[in-house]
C-alpha cells in the first residue's frame, strides 16, 4: 500500500557513540546510505530532530538523574546512576547525543499525530532500557517512553507499543506498569537466558492496568517461522482487544542468526515480515496511525542496514523484494572502508519457511511460552486463551 511516511534524520545523531562498544552508531550510517541508494530516503519526508528539553526529560526521568547525565558528559571518570559501567559508558557530550534521539522520537510521534505524515520513523531511537533513574543496557534517557508521553499529552486516548527487540522492552513496560491508557507487548528471549532478566509471562500489569503488560519469552533458537507463531498468536487479538488510537513499534533487531549478543535464529525476511505485519496491524486498528523506532542491532553490516531499509521502505508502501541486489555503490564505500569482510549480496536471506498457526495443546518451549503468555492475559481482554481466532 501507497503510504505518507516521514523519518527524522541528521548526522548528529552518529554523536550517540560509546566508542569501542557493540552499540555502534555505523549502523545507522549504513541503513541511511543503502536507503538512499535504493531510493527509499526519496519516498520519506526527512526532517531533523530537535533535542528534547530539561522540561521534557523531567516527564520521565528524576532530575537527579539527569543531572548526572549534564556531569558525565563533562567528567569522563563519572560513576553513579547506571552511567560509567561497561553497557553504558560514558563520553563527551552524552547528554546532547541523547537528547537529540529522545527528541526525535517525539517528533517522529508528534508528526504523525498531527497529520503531517501517516507514518513517523526514528532509526536512532527505540533506547527502551533506559529507567527513569538510571540509565540500563546500552540506553541513556527512554525516547520510547518520552513519545509515548508525548502522544498522551497530544491526545490519544491509547497507545499499544509492540517491542520485538531480542531483549525485554524493559523500561517501557516500567513506566507504563500501572497506566491503563498503554498497552506494551514484548517479543522477547527468554529472560531466565539473556538480559535484563525480566518480561516473563506473569508480568502483566498492576491496578487498573492489568492486563496490559504483555510478554513473550521466546525460547533460545526460536527462528522465522516459530517467532511469527508467536506474533501472530499473541499481538493482533491483544491490540484489537484494546482498541489503541496509534500503534508505536520498536522493530530492534538483534533476532537475527548472527548477532552477537542473542540466541534467536531470524532472517532478515522474517525481521521484515514481522515489520509488515506491524504496519497492516496499524491500517486495521489504528486507521493507520503508526510509529516505528529502530532498537538494538549489532549486526553491524549484514543485518542492521537491511532490516531498517526494510522499515523505512515498509513505512512508505514500498516493497523491497528478497532477490534485490545490494546496492554496488553501498558494497564499495565499505571497501573503501577498508571492509574485508563477507558482504551481503541480496536484500533478503529467504524464502520464509511455511508459518504453522498456533493452536492450544502444542507441546515444546515455543508453544508452552505462548499458551502461557495467553492464559496470563487474554481472559483480562475479554479473549479465550484456547481459541486460536482470538
Amino acid at each position: 500500500m501507497e503510504c505518507n511516511a516521514g523519518a527524522i534524520w541528521d548526522e548528529q545523531y552518529l554523536a550517540y557513540d560509546f566508542g569501542d562498544h557493540p552499540l555502534n552508531p555505523v549502523r545507522l550510517d549504513l541503513t541511511v546510505r543503502m536507503s538512499r541508494e535504493l531510493g527509499v530516503l526519496e519516498r520519506l519526508a526527512i526532517t531533523p530532530p530537535v533535542a528534547a528539553d530539561e522540561s521534557q526529560l523531567l516527564t520521565i526521568h528524576t532530575a537527579d538523574y539527569i543531572a548526572a547525565v549534564r556531569r558525565a558528559s563533562v567528567d569522563q571518570t563519572y560513576e553513579g546512576f547506571g552511567l560509567g559501567t561497561t553497557d553504558d559508558p560514558v563520553f563527551a557530550g552524552m547528554y546532547d547525543a541523547a537528547a537529540l534521539v529522545a527528541g526525535g522520537s517525539v517528533a517522529a510521534a508528534l508528526r504523525m499525530w498531527n497529520g503531517e505524515v501517516e507514518h513517523g520513523v526514528n532509526i536512532a531511537g527505540g533506547l527502551h532500557h533506559a529507567m527513569r533513574d538510571h540509565a540500563s543496557g546500552f540506553c541513556i534517557f527512554n525516547d520510547a517512553v518520552l513519545a509515548i508521553r508525548a502522544l498522551l499529552d497530544a491526545g490519544a486516548a491509547k497507545v499499544a507499543y509492540v517491542d520485538i527487540d531480542v531483549h525485554h522492552g524493559d523500561g517501557v513496560q516500567a513506566a507504563f506498569y500501572d497506566d491503563p491508557r498503554v498497552m506494551t507487548i514484548s517479543l522477547h528471549q527468554d529472560p531466565r537466558t539473556l538480559f535484563p532478566g525480566t518480561g516473563m509471562p506473569t508480568e502483566i500489569g498492576a491496578g487498573d492496568a492489568t492486563g496490559t503488560s504483555i510478554n513473550v519469552a521466546l525460547p533460545p533458537g526460536t527462528d522465522d517461522a516459530g517467532w511469527l507463531r508467536a506474533f501472530h498468536a499473541v499481538v493482533p487479538g491483544a491490540v484489537r482487544a484494546f482498541a489503541p488510537d496509534v500503534l508505536v513499534s520498536q522493530c530492534g533487531c538483534d533476532t537475527h542468526h548472527e548477532d552477537p549478543l542473542a540466541n534467536l535464529e531470524l532472517t532478515i525476511d522474517g525481521q521484515r515480515a514481522a515489520i509488515a505485519a506491524m504496519h497492516q496491524l496499524a491500517h486495521d486498528v489504528c486507521g493507520g496511525k503508526w510509529v516505528a523506532f529502530g532498537g538494538g542491532g549489532y549486526g553491524l553490516i549484514r543485518c542492521v542496514p537491511r532490516t531498517w531499509t526494510h522499515l523505512l521502505a515498509e513505512a512508505s508502501g514500498l516493497e523491497i523484494a528478497s532477490d534485490t541486489p545490494v546496492p554496488e555503490a553501498w558494497t564499495t564505500y565499505l571497501r573503501g572502508r577498508g571492509v574485508k569482510s563477507e558482504l551481503p549480496s541480496r536484500m533478503g536471506e529467504g524464502p520464509l519457511r511455511e508459518v504453522i498457526p498456533w493452536a492450544p495443546g502444542g507441546e515444546g518451549w515455543l508453544d508452552g511460552a505462548i499458551g502461557a503468555t495467553r492464559r496470563a492475559v487474554f481472559p483480562l481482554l475479554g479473549l479465550d486463551p484456547d481459541d486460536p481466532r482470538d
